[in-house]
């Protein structure tokens, strides 16, 4: 096992730079905010029953976490689509927007057709492909960024610009103070959590220590879809098993498995997000569950979130993990860029079409 204060160890494995990707999520938020600002929907878009954001893998995260940010002052409600079918309200009064980062993605291009054809009130996000040819052909209103990477690691963009264009659309309240938190505070902590810092400092560090040789489960509350990122960092940084599940429902069924008559306690380690927009009953709840785990010798640790924001202290959250999976990605020795078996399906589906 590799040393993780060896900075030169630590991105050895790393053949297409994915710790520069995490270090640029700062300024990937700047630019995407700057970018949606220059963003002019059509008037009419505004006037919608409903949402939905089609995307999947790391072009869809961008959509949770927003919903996670604003789902309270939205007026209409904000759905996040991982498949080819579409629920039965969508319709005229609806707005969908399409996010893929390479725009080829045949799930998001499939209901983002039937969209168009249900007269939805539609727009992409992308960074080219089939899903801004297809928009622009029919005379729909897109957002175009240029950022090559793989999908997960251009987060804020497909976090930002979504939330750039809820802004433009007037669906929520003027978020350019909180992405300005945001950013500041994933730089001051990217000099906190980066390879130079050694472990006794440093929170990934530690995090990829804890969850190496385990099966990471994540929990969360008000923090929910960032435990649903910190599973996709790792399984696909990191090459390795992760599962997240949300307060309070674990309380009322995951708790009891504590008992494990199976005795796979010893693989399991897990990772709670702690934030101040938890319900109060809920910071109870985290409190009383780690006394039930220590009770069972279930091994576990809590992450704070930090920042005034609710768009701060999800983006910190995640930075977390961000880092940690891609420290634990050194610890197994592998690359955490490739995601080999996600591109052995697509093009075994690709080969058999209809």
């Amino acid at each position: 096992m590799i040393d993780l204060d060896d900075p030169r160890a630590v991105v050895a494995k790393d053949s297409e730079d994915m710790l520069g990707h995490i270090l640029a999520l700062p300024e990937q938020i700047r630019s995407a905010w700057q970018l949606a600002r220059t963003f002019s929907p059509p008037a009419d878009y505004a006037r919608v029953d409903a949402a939905v954001v089609l995307g999947m893998g790391g072009s869809a995260i961008g959509g949770d976490l927003i919903r996670t940010v604003v789902g309270g002052e939205l007026k209409a409600p904000l759905l996040v689509l991982r498949d080819y079918d579409l629920p039965a309200f969508v319709g005229p009064s609806t707005l969908v927007i399409a996010s893929s980062h390479s725009g080829g993605t045949e799930e998001t291009l499939t209901a983002f057709a039937a969209a168009r054809e249900r007269g939805a009130r539609c727009l992409a996000i992308s960074t080219g492909g089939a899903l801004l040819s297809q928009a622009r052909a029919a005379g729909l209103p897109t957002i175009q960024f240029d950022y090559p990477s793989q999908p997960r690691a251009a987060l804020g963009y497909s976090a930002t610009l979504l939330l750039g264009v809820l802004d433009r659309l007037g669906l929520v309240s003027d978020k350019s103070a909180d992405v300005a938190e945001a950013a500041d505070l994933l730089s001051t902590m990217a000099g906190e959590l980066g390879p130079a810092v050694p472990a006794e400092r440093n929170l990934a560090k530690q995090m990829a220590q804890f969850l190496h040789g385990k099966v990471a489960v994540i929990y969360a509350s008000a923090l929910a879809e960032v435990a649903r990122r910190w599973k996709g960092q790792i399984n696909e940084n990191s090459k390795t098993w992760a599962y997240f599940e949300a307060f309070p429902e674990l309380d009322h069924n995951a708790v009891v498995a504590y008992q494990d008559p199976a005795g796979l306690r010893d693989r399991l380690a897990i990772v709670m997000l702690a934030s101040d927009y938890d319900h109060p009953r809920t910071r109870l709840r985290l409190q009383v569950t780690g006394e039930l785990m220590d009770r069972y010798g279930v091994a576990h640790r809590t992450v704070q979130a930090r920042g005034q924001s609710y768009l701060a202290q999800v983006f910190s959250a995640g930075y977390v993990g961000d880092f940690a999976s891609y420290y634990l990605a050194a610890l197994y020795g592998v690359d955490p860029t490739p995601i080999e078996a996600i591109a052995h399906l697509k093009a075994e589906l690709a080969k058999r079409r209809d």
